[in-house]
């Protein structure tokens, strides 16, 4: 019995992960947003590689058209007569000012039009990681299957919207900046171009951000499309200087690839892995520690910190979850236990009820009492033998000393009344 009772719970902690475990006590979470990350990076890491790699599964037709884009450009750079020989002696350099950057709009206006329609099957499964990154940063219960499924039904048209309108921008920027480069060969206002170039970037930096703020709020929040459009071009500039620095911090993966050679395979092995998923952990930790601080703490009912409890009980700012269980908790201190104020005797197999057969008699049914009489006798002398130690002295005197002071309270209370009527 004791082995199967063993195996259950085995099989229960696999299945219900350990955000239900008995020893997993409140007191032992992240007591800040860093901490949470690294918790979460330590001991959910292999939760965030499926993760990742569910998302990578719908990203493949994006992956695809950017290399085949990359391979597109390579070909039209060995096929292009950018240096080429007459056969008679001489090199012949024909007029090809502008000529690379013209295949850049050209190439750009193709597969950028075909990354758009790319980046609606994207959408699928960024709207099943965040629910399910958001989750972590909760420490909710995660499984991540059915979360990432549940995800998509939940999230997938709020996404859908952001990633639509974040790419269609993005195209259009991508290619203004492509014109402004053949502008600059052929000659045309280089001051101008080179400017606008330079601005062009940084709304694609701002639009990013605002992009991220998007889906970060689209996943915790119900907003209408234009309302998020609103509240995240506001957050995009209300932090600038903080999500900046996230943004940087959370493309150190990308940035990786960008030192070419050695890292480049390094940062293409984290991408694969667990990339995305330390991406939206890193966005959804820091937005998450925004919401808290500007938004959930000012309004009637706000769920602070979630995911985060205060060790201190008396002191310090605590989070409406970690009241509630500690109001919990000492409701439930008020209440004795009948289980708890008592030795109970632990199940072996020293005594055992009578089994009845399938035709008894009145002996029978002596022997059955008999047993459960025995069985009540040993449960008594158990109890009888183990009611001075000291956890159950000590439990009971909690329940007992409080009720001498009320009856105390009470014939105060009687000897008043009394000489009030007097």
């Amino acid at each position: 019995m004791a082995q199967q009772g063993e195996r259950k719970g085995f099989i229960a902690r696999m299945l219900e992960g350990k955000e239900r475990d008995e020893d997993y006590a409140r007191s032992t979470l992240p007591t800040n947003r860093w901490s949470l990350f690294f918790d979460i990076f330590k001991g959910r890491f292999s939760k965030l590689v499926i993760i990742n790699l569910l998302m990578i599964l719908f990203c493949l037709p994006l992956i695809i058209l950017y290399f085949m884009r990359m391979a597109y450009i390579s070909a039209q750079g060995a096929i292009m007569p950018f240096s080429g020989w007459m056969g008679i002696g001489y090199p012949s350099t024909p007029d090809i000012v502008g000529l690379p950057q013209q295949i850049m709009v050209s190439t750009n206006l193709l597969f950028g039009a075909l990354m758009i329609a790319a980046s609606i099957i994207a959408s699928v499964g960024i709207a099943g990681g965040i629910y399910v990154i958001r989750n972590l940063v909760w420490t909710e219960g995660v499984f991540v299957a059915n979360d990432f499924w549940r995800g998509i039904k939940i999230n997938f048209i709020v996404i859908l919207q952001s990633t639509i309108f974040y790419g269609v921008l993005l195209y259009g920027f991508t290619l203004s900046i492509s014109y402004a480069n053949y502008a600059i060969a052929i000659g045309e206002s280089t001051v101008l171009f080179n400017i606008s170039v330079v601005v062009t970037y940084i709304a694609i930096v701002l639009l990013t951000i605002m992009y991220l703020w998007m889906v970060s709020m689209g996943g915790n929040y119900k907003l209408k499309f234009f309302q998020l459009l609103k509240n995240a071009f506001l957050m995009t500039f209300a932090f600038i200087f903080q999500n900046v620095f996230f943004v940087i911090l959370m493309a150190i993966p990308l940035l990786l690839m960008l030192f070419g050679s050695f890292f480049t395979m390094i940062g293409g092995a984290i991408m694969l892995l667990f990339g995305i998923s330390y991406m939206l952990l890193v966005w959804f930790d820091y937005s998450q520690w925004v919401f808290d601080k500007y938004f959930e703490s000012k309004r009637e009912g706000g769920k602070v910190n979630r995911g985060i409890y205060s060790k201190d009980k008396k002191g310090g700012q605590q989070s409406k979850a970690v009241q509630q269980y500690l109001a919990a908790e000492e409701e439930a201190s008020k209440i004795k236990s009948d289980l708890a104020s008592r030795p109970i005797k632990p199940i072996t197999d020293e005594l055992e009820v009578y089994e009845l057969p399938e035709s008894f008699s009145r002996e029978d049914l002596r022997k059955l009492r008999e047993s459960k009489e025995r069985i009540v006798e040993d449960t008594e002398k158990y109890a009888e033998e183990h009611k001075d130690d000291e956890r159950f002295v000590v439990y009971n005197a909690r329940f007992e000393e409080p009720k001498e002071e009320e009856k105390g309270k009470g014939k105060k209370d009687k000897k008043k009344d009394k000489d009030g009527k007097q």
